[in-house]
């Protein structure tokens, strides 16, 4: 960090932000063991927050003239319902697919729109309580968009990946799908030699799919979050700096321009995002029921 009695120069205070609270260090480049506690608990929070947002809306539906809330309600879920009926030919999974989505969107939307907050709002709230404790508040770190630690966007994108499986075996069954795996794309052959080289082809070609698919899906979600959060980042330094110049009132304008316009843009980046994975997800799960 900074000398005693300096403020942070403007990469010690971007590392700082992007340093998430963590149970330990990390050892290793992928290392299982860390928890990144702040991603955890706020993901925990939005997902509580779309959930009972959800329950109210169908707490107060009502049969006549709905409300702004309701109607607003009623108006996403036959968006999703629409976009599911797309994709999900199976009626029964559709039933289970179509509320997930809709949970999947309105759970990363609201985890996006963390990234709408001043950026150093609830990291200093936590410097405060961090200090209070009795420890330096120059390691209270703390990161407040789950979407842009990559941990949270693979998980949800594995998480995409095992419903995959597993409606793989339901529709097609065991031998069904297994059978897919070594005949899917190029097909098969009468000739044995040829059939047993396709058919190891076929499963490597399989497996490099589904790996692609969830690493990007996970990564598409990130990448858009980790950067909309960078940008704040800058602009929150371009207020921080309008202190220190003397053209400091025309950096303050500058600051508060840029903010404005980027947050606003962002309402769109944020939802667009949500809808993304939600369709990717949806385009996924189809494919699943789909034989080649």
């Amino acid at each position: 960090m900074a000398a005693e009695g300096q403020g942070p120069t403007a990469g010690e205070y971007i590392r700082h932000h992007l340093t998430h609270l963590t149970n330990h260090k990390q050892g290793f480049i992928v290392d299982f063991s860390v928890i990144n506690i702040d991603s955890v608990i706020f993901s925990v929070l939005m997902g509580l927050l779309g959930v009972w947002l959800l329950w109210l809306g169908a707490r107060r539906a009502t049969s006549g003239v709905p409300g702004r809330f309701q109607a607003a309600v009623e108006i996403l879920v036959e968006l999703v319902e629409t976009q599911a009926k797309g994709v999900i030919h199976n009626a029964a999974s559709r039933k289970v697919i179509a509320p997930m989505a809709l949970t999947v969107f309105v759970w990363i939307f609201f985890m996006n729109a963390m990234d709408l907050l001043p950026v150093d709002l609830l990291p200093k709230i936590w410097e405060m309580i961090y200090a209070g404790m009795g420890h330096d508040p120059h390691h209270a770190y703390l990161r407040v968009v789950p979407t842009a630690d990559l941990s949270t966007t693979l998980g949800l994108s594995v998480s995409v990946l095992l419903m995959c499986l597993y409606y793989n075996v339901k529709i097609k069954g065991l031998g069904g799908w297994a059978h897919e795996l070594v005949t899917a794309p190029f097909g098969t052959s009468r000739n044995p030699i040829w059939a047993l080289l396709l058919g190891v082809v076929n499963f490597l070609m399989q497996m490099i799919e589904f790996v692609a698919k969830t690493v990007s899906h996970g990564m598409r979600l990130f990448g858009n979050m980790f950067a909309g959060e960078l940008v704040f980042m800058l602009i929150a330094l371009l207020g921080g700096f309008a202190a220190l110049s003397f053209t400091g009132g025309l950096l303050f304008v500058g600051h508060l321009i840029a903010g404005t316009v980027w947050a606003i843009f962002h309402i769109l980046v944020i939802t667009l995002q949500a809808f993304i994975f939600m369709m990717l997800a949806l385009i996924y799960l189809g494919q699943a029921h789909d034989a080649h």
